[in-house]
């Protein structure tokens, strides 16, 4: 049975204001809870009160050569938002740390997630490895390895139960991980994946469909990793359902899901998996933590999808409270870089015993680097079967925010239609992490002795070394409150921003930008989704946007938004969007068709922690350019000359 306190608890976090109950004066706890949801809805108005008066207000922009300069954008915005002061550390670990990013001047608005290491620990650890074996080849900066990962055959519930603690590098990479997402082990044991489909479809292979039938899903966009787990759970007998997002925008169907997770023909004990993403990757919208609360109470295990939190947001009240029976999130190596990553599986203890016994891939080991620089004869005589580290190539799967992937971001993959489903020959994937010596720099660099090219080893209270992944430590560093509040200033400036760009003809008014989902909102996420419309209305084509912003050196993704749920009040409106919804026939067992899913395709940009305003701003005079009728004429006929498709990525 919950102690009051906790139900109070669950319930402020439902109401969305999220102050902690357990932590205020228990003699007049209905008050002091009353007056702590109204100063934070208050605070919530006046900051969207702010960002809609203080910014261009009763203006809109018809010119893109009319915009104010970036100097007096970055004033107004200062004096707008006097927090974001605030985080001027932030701008110094970019500065320090991912100087990459002004000397390639690269916006990355393509991925979202969290990085594990820092680019200047990338290249100081490159540095001093080259300068060990100076006759080794001479690797590309975003290929080269420091720890690798091979594929494991074994099942989840196996390796649960009985895989162990692994090596001394996996130990060490748990542990660091385990930390900074303040998870416990003596709640959750963790493994590896190759990437974030492995790990959807991991659970998806090892979930009892046959006694627990239902996958309700909410998502309002399209996943990859999402469509592997449904297709999985559906060849071994699960029932799939998806909650629907209210058209225009794009909030949950509360009735429709509530009905889903309560419905009384149920057997309310084993009801089935909750799949829930606190935040859409795309739409930037926060969903509350009281549907996985509902979901608890109503006999269902919970799969929270942490990919889209950002940094430190698992240290919120909210989940804190919550303890899904499976977490699954995802880090990349380096921002701005290389987004190729690994994914991470988190299943409760208790909740082991309920898993069957499954044939799946995408498990993973952590390779130590020594390995990876045998000669090739040695290489082939291993039981492990190690290619030489010359043949890696990265894959990049779904840590971009969509299935597409452009930009000036240093990458180098097969055909992405091959490695966006998880296909690859490769045995490895390449990280480049760095251990803790006691002997750094005040950057913390290393000292690499010639007999290891794991670096001088720190060892923990346990003996078991550490990991310095410097992308982490920034993030813990900086904290949750700072990352949130400067990712909310620079989010809702470019909402207010692009809304202000209208086409010159007075008379139809046609604004330059859809945004879906939420517009100016206190706690959206720093995901955004818009399309462009030229000036007669009608929808510019994503890819071409997307394949425009690459020449500005901005990385965007395309995705597609679904499980879209129009009222009879847009009906009409539905149908005059027609031709910018594509119906996708979905067939069930049986090859009997299910209701079409209606898909609208985007472009998405994502905002990381160390984005600043000078790449919104960028994006924003960007975007503003398609205000130009002729500019957009020249830049279809141009690749139309070329010979290309528009729609290729």
């Amino acid at each position: 049975m919950q102690s009051p306190c906790l139900r109070k608890a669950r319930q402020a976090c439902f109401d969305g204001c999220c102050p902690n109950p357990l932590l205020l004066n228990s003699a007049e706890p209905q008050k002091t809870i009353s007056k702590s949801r109204n100063t934070s809805s208050a605070s919530r108005h006046n900051f969207a009160k702010i960002t809609t008066s203080s910014f261009f207000p009763n203006t809109q922009f018809t010119n893109h050569e009319s915009l104010p300069s970036l100097q007096d954008s970055f004033n107004q915005f200062s004096n707008a938002y006097p927090q974001y002061s605030e985080t001027t550390r932030v701008d110094q670990i970019r500065a320090q740390e991912y100087d990459h990013l002004s000397v390639s001047n690269n916006i990355c608005l393509d991925y979202i997630g969290i990085g594990l290491f820092s680019h200047s620990q990338f290249q100081s650890q490159y540095s001093s490895l080259i300068s060990i074996d100076p006759s080794s080849p001479t690797p590309q900066s975003s290929d080269f390895p420091f720890f690798s990962i091979s594929y494991k055959s074994v099942n989840l519930k196996s390796q649960l139960l009985h895989g162990g603690q692994g090596s001394e590098l996996e130990c060490a990479m748990k542990k660091r991980i385990m930390d900074f997402l303040n998870m416990s082990g003596n709640d959750y044991s963790m493994v590896f994946t190759s990437n974030r489909s492995s790990a959807f479809k991991l659970v998806a292979e090892s979930y009892p469909f046959q006694s627990s039938r239902k996958l309700l899903t909410v998502y309002d966009y399209e996943s990859e990793a999402v469509e592997a787990m449904v297709n999985t759970a559906q060849k071994r007998g699960g029932r799939v359902m998806s909650a629907e997002f209210k058209w225009p925008r794009l909030r949950v169907h509360s009735v429709k899901l509530r009905e889903m997770i309560v419905r009384k023909r149920m057997k309310k004990k084993n009801r089935g998996l909750f799949v829930y993403p606190h935040q859409s990757r795309m739409t930037g919208a926060n969903y509350s933590y009281q549907w996985m609360n509902m979901a608890q109470e109503n006999g269902w295990h919970v799969l929270l999808d942490a990919c889209a939190l950002g940094p430190k947001e698992m240290d919120s009240l909210g989940l804190s409270l919550y303890h899904p029976d499976f977490i699954i999130c995802s880090f990349y190596k380096v921002f701005g870089d290389n987004p190729t990553g690994f994914g991470c599986l988190f299943v409760k203890k208790s909740t082991v015993s309920v898993l069957e016994t499954s044939i799946g891939t995408g498990i993973v080991s952590l390779v130590p680097v020594k390995k990876l620089f045998r000669s090739p004869e040695d290489s082939l005589s291993t039981d492990e079967g190690f290619q030489q580290a010359s043949i890696f190539e990265t894959q990049r799967e779904e840590f971009a925010t969509s299935s597409s992937f452009s930009g000036p971001i240093t990458i180098q993959c097969k055909q992405s239609g091959e490695l966006e489903k998880g296909k690859t020959s490769e045995i490895h994937k390449t990280f480049a992490p760095r251990l803790q010596g006691p002997e750094t720099s005040e950057l913390g660099e290393p000292e690499i002795s010639n007999d290891s090219f794991q670096g001088k080893k720190k060892l923990g209270e346990n003996g078991g070394s550490e990991i310095e992944c410097r992308g982490l430590n920034h993030t813990d560093s900086l904290g949750l409150m700072l990352i949130s509040s400067r990712a909310r200033c620079l989010i809702n400036w470019l909402v207010n921003a692009l809304m202000k760009l209208q086409h010159p003809n007075a008379e139809s008014k046609i604004s330059l930008v859809k945004i879906y989902g939420p517009k100016i909102k206190f706690d959206r996420g720093p995901a955004l989704a818009f399309n462009l419309y030229d000036w007669k209305g009608e929808q510019v084509e994503p890819a071409f946007i997307q394949k425009l912003a690459d020449r500005s050196n901005i990385s965007l993704s395309l995705g597609f938004l679904h499980q879209l749920w129009f009222s009879d009040k847009y009906e009409e409106e539905k149908e005059r969007s027609v031709e910018k919804i594509i119906t996708k026939e979905i067939e069930n067992k049986g090859n009997k068709k299910k209701k079409p899913d209606q898909r609208i395709k985007v472009v998405t940009a994502a905002l990381g922690f160390l984005t600043n305003f000078e790449d919104i701003y960028r994006l924003w005079a960007f975007v503003a350019r398609f205000l130009d009728a002729d500019f957009v004429e020249k830049e279809r006929w141009r690749y139309t000359a070329l010979n290309q498709k528009i729609v290729e990525v």
